[in-house]
């Protein structure tokens, strides 16, 4: 069992920079890919980054390319996400995902409890 916890959300205006923290605990397996993923009030949950087991690889969503930039520190079983220039839009709970390599993506089994993260306009 892998425990997932995020921090590091808050209220901010817009333009303003956040960085996210997702701790692993429990049984960590290094080579679980890592993501990110987000839900707006009243929308579905979407993917918005994840990484590799190194940290070599990273995919983002179209909507943050740019702007956010996730990373991990495997040796802290913890992953990033650096959010810059942040939007109205980017209002949203924001999730930590871990989980092994799948056809090409992740079998994100493990979720985090969600930080909120709320741009002002």
């Amino acid at each position: 069992q892998v425990q997932l916890v995020e921090s590091g959300g808050g209220l901010v205006q817009a333009g303003d920079s956040l960085r996210l923290s997702c701790v692993a605990s429990g049984r960590t397996f290094s080579y679980y890919g890592m993501g990110w993923f987000r839900q707006a009030p009243g929308k579905e949950r979407e993917f918005v980054a994840r990484i590799n087991w190194s940290g070599g690889n990273t995919d983002y969503a179209d909507s943050v390319k740019g702007r956010f930039t996730i990373s991990r520190d495997t040796a802290k079983n913890t992953v990033y996400l650096q959010m810059n220039s942040l939007k109205p839009e980017d209002t949203a709970v924001y999730y930590c995902a871990s989980g092994p390599p799948q056809a090409g993506n992740y079998e994100w089994e493990y979720w985090g409890q969600g930080t909120q993260v709320t741009v002002s306009s």
